[in-house]
């Protein structure tokens, strides 16, 4: 599954979520991301997700309040939330906003599959 904003695809189990734009500072765009995301976890009900920022250069305080509702909607259904290929002038963001402690970070995609789980070659 894919859309124009994100590229969804599923690892035995485990769905990875890559952004597609490397700015994430429009309103409507962070708007369809958000409908996208928490729509993997209200209806489809996906119990593992990793969000691949490596393409993304520019984030607006919108999708930090995003990852901040899904990863709450993931909570409620005992799903796990990771991020990976935060750049890190981007992770000074998540620091200062003290999202580093909420969320799950990895260095790229293949180490957060790894913690669930999932061996790529």
């Amino acid at each position: 599954m894919s859309s124009a904003r994100l590229t969804i695809e599923d690892y035995a189990g485990v769905t990875v979520v890559t952004f597609m734009d490397s700015s994430l500072l429009d309103s409507a765009i962070i708007d369809t991301i958000a409908k996208d995301l928490f729509h993997l976890v209200d209806k489809q009900n996906k119990q593992k997700i990793i969000l691949d920022f490596s393409s993304v250069r520019l984030l607006s305080s919108q999708i930090l309040g995003v990852l901040t509702s899904l990863h709450r909607k993931c909570d409620e259904i005992k799903s796990s939330l990771a991020l990976c290929g935060v750049r890190k002038e981007l992770m000074r963001v998540f620091i200062l906003t003290g999202l580093d402690k909420l969320l799950h970070f990895y260095a790229k995609d293949a180490d957060a599959l790894a913690a669930f789980g999932v061996r790529v070659s």
